[in-house]
């Protein structure tokens, strides 16, 4: 057995694989804010769920800059220089604790289900906060596996901003007073279309992937909006700078959880 927890910046989701990839039942628990809860909370799920069953690898995802099993800083919990390795090592016995950032395994998984798996893509997570996982030949860039695309400085309403800052879920509800889910005005759309689309005019270039995979919680949401990125994006772009595929993720809530799996198979297989 596999256990895969995706940590999120208001919400965690634990979920069991087997090695064929047949999913168990999903656990979720709101995210607490201070980390040593967190921990607490977490290891107490875990051993309750898990304790007696042969797991061979526990993946944690995180939303932040991961080295090493440490959570460099995760913007949107607040947590810095936070050694999750060590904190939950041998929570299920001998099984290894592995720690990746959250993007990067939500890239890993929706990369590894298309066919043919492209020799480049980006996948961004567009809910509390934006993440970004760059996926060469199938597997996470080891080069630009601490990219943190969401927090790109782009240009929007006159001033220089992290695009997370005025595009993510977070700021769209602060923005329009809803939650996607409840937003039908189409002229609205068309905002938030642009405004997702600042960021991605200026990661494009440097990154030039041949398809673009939206996830999160917004990512629920793509037929509300992708026309009009796409038709933003082919506008903008230079001319010999190719507009790519946008998809909306297979998996958009639960991406995190299955690139886990993917993860775990791919270190057992080195082991």
């Amino acid at each position: 057995m596999l256990v895969t927890v995706d940590t999120g910046g208001t919400k965690t989701l634990i979920a069991s694989f087997e090695k064929n990839g047949d999913v168990g039942e999903m656990i979720k628990f709101p995210t607490p804010a201070d980390q040593n809860e967190y921990v607490t909370l977490l290891r107490q799920t875990l051993v309750e769920n898990y304790g007696d069953c042969a797991v061979e690898a526990v993946v944690i995802g995180l939303p932040g800059i991961i080295k090493d099993g440490v959570a460099v800083w995760c913007n949107n919990l607040g947590w810095k220089n936070f050694d999750a390795g060590t904190a939950l090592a041998g929570v299920l016995g001998d099984a290894p604790v592995l720690i990746e950032n959250d993007a990067n395994l939500a890239g890993l998984s929706e990369t590894r289900i298309l066919d043919p798996i492209p020799t480049s893509s980006l996948y961004v997570t567009i809910s509390t906060g934006i993440g970004t996982g760059i996926i060469t030949n199938g597997k996470i860039d080891p080069g630009l596996r601490y990219s943190e695309g969401g927090r790109s400085l782009v240009e929007f309403d006159g001033m220089v901003r992290e695009w997370e800052s005025f595009a993510s879920g977070k700021a769209i509800h602060a923005t329009y007073g809803k939650y996607a889910r409840d937003i039908t005005s189409e002229s609205v759309w068309r905002q938030i279309a642009d405004r997702i689309s600042r960021g991605f005019l200026a990661v494009i270039p440097l990154i030039q992937p041949e398809i673009i995979i939206i996830g999160g919680s917004i990512g629920s949401y793509f037929e509300k909006y992708g026309p009009q990125l796409t038709a933003i994006l082919q506008e903008k772009l230079p001319a010999h700078i190719p507009c790519p595929q946008l998809a909306q993720a297979t998996h958009p809530e639960e991406a995190v959880i299955y690139g886990c799996y993917y993860y775990a198979l791919d270190y057992l297989a080195r082991q």
